[in-house]
């Protein structure tokens, strides 16, 4: 047992040497977790608008308004906003000129050039500068009533103002959500890509280390060690902890990042940890797996990259499950990833106990029994061939 626990620390020391992995184990997957927050989680923007034109009030108006509803607002010539329109960094172009800055100061309707942009928001985002103009004529209406009344538009303004704060704001209580609105009840801003990059990344790091083991046997390693004094047992076993130990650095290192860089909560903690354990055990035997079955590094680290990709997008690491279509999410159980995602939301947003995940939990174990002994069985018959 010394032995293999002697190996897999070689291979962990071998892993974290690595200078390629300095950035792609520790840099990449926070920032990723970072940008998949920004964009979808709580807090996120609420569009992109560019307004275009010379100074009005009307102009000013309905860029407070837009910031005062999480809108980033930007100023460019109306040709460059139409360029980053174009380009897919802009979901609206408004371009505000003086025949409508003039009818807004006379309160009368004003017209608007406003190009909408391709994404799938842009619409959600139109709809809110509609709003906002329209906001801005009540107003301005309002203001224009009281002139004519002889009061001045200062007082005018004050007024208003004084009677919009004397306004009860409507109370909204709800009663009942639907079912995808409860899934997503309790999720902070970055847990779905905390989670969905952890999963995503261990599965990786212990698939890149197939090319580490080809690498060994091909340049006779192997062969050394087992001229030695260690036995073919303790350097399968030593290779599986190995690659096991690299899976729980990169999702232990993760966690604890994204905890006190984002704020991500992860629950019960010893669930979350166990989930990770039972989880990197099915990294580890599907990259001894893959190590045996190939024999080129090049072809094994590119198999892993692209394994690992292809089974985190179908198990939900990469768009939440909720969302999947009821084909697509009966296609994910066939992944590691989709069961580890599901204990994991359970832990995270629904306070589960361990009875709740046991399901759960139940599979992965059966998994990494599974491609354990089978990659443990190829390894013994390459050793043997080796021998």
């Amino acid at each position: 047992m010394r032995n293999a626990l002697t190996i897999a620390g070689a291979e962990l020391r071998l892993f974290l040497r690595d200078r390629s992995n300095l950035f792609f184990v520790f840099v990449f997957p926070l920032l990723l977790v970072l940008m998949i927050g920004l964009q979808f989680g709580e807090g996120a923007t609420s569009g992109r608008v560019a307004v275009s034109g010379g100074e009005s009030s009307l102009q000013s108006g309905l860029v407070e308004r837009l910031e005062a509803d999480d809108v980033v607002v930007s100023d460019p010539a109306w040709d460059d906003a139409l360029a980053l329109l174009a380009r897919g960094r802009l979901d609206v172009a408004v371009r505000v000129d003086a025949a409508a800055a003039a009818a807004y100061e006379a309160g009368e309707a004003v017209t608007l050039e406003v190009v909408r942009g391709p994404l799938g928001d842009a619409q959600v985002v139109e709809q809110d500068v509609r709003v906002a103009v329209e906001a801005l004529r009540s107003e301005r209406s309002r203001v224009l009533a009281l002139e004519t009344r002889g009061v001045p538009t200062d007082r005018a303004q004050e007024a208003l103002a004084t009677a919009e704060g004397e306004v009860s704001a409507p109370r909204l209580e709800v009663t009942s959500v639907d079912r995808l609105s409860q899934e997503f009840e309790g999720m902070g801003q970055f847990e779905f890509g905390a989670a969905g990059q952890l999963l995503l990344f261990v599965f990786l790091a212990c698939l890149g280390g197939s090319a580490t083991l080809i690498q060994a046997r091909r340049l006779g390693v192997v062969s050394r060690m087992l001229a030695g004094p260690v036995a073919a047992e303790e350097l399968v076993a030593g290779q599986v902890l190995g690659r096991w130990a690299i899976g729980l650095f990169q999702g232990a290192y993760l966690m604890v990042a994204s905890s006190l860089l984002f704020g991500v909560g992860w629950g019960s903690v010893p669930l979350a940890l166990l989930v990770l354990l039972l989880f990197s055990l099915v990294a580890a035997g599907a990259a001894i797996l893959l190590g045996t079955l190939l024999e080129n590094e090049g072809a094994a680290a590119g198999a892993g990259i692209g394994a690992g990709l292809v089974l985190a997008a179908l198990g939900g690491s990469m768009f939440p499950l909720e969302l999947f279509p009821d084909t697509m999410r009966t296609i994910s159980r066939l992944t590691p990833h989709s069961w580890a995602y599901e204990a994991l939301a359970d832990v995270q947003r629904r306070g589960a106990g361990f009875v709740e995940v046991l399901p759960e939990l139940g599979v992965l174990a059966a998994m990494a029994a599974v491609l354990v002994t089978l990659g443990s069985w190829s390894l013994r018959r390459s050793l043997a061939r080796a021998m």
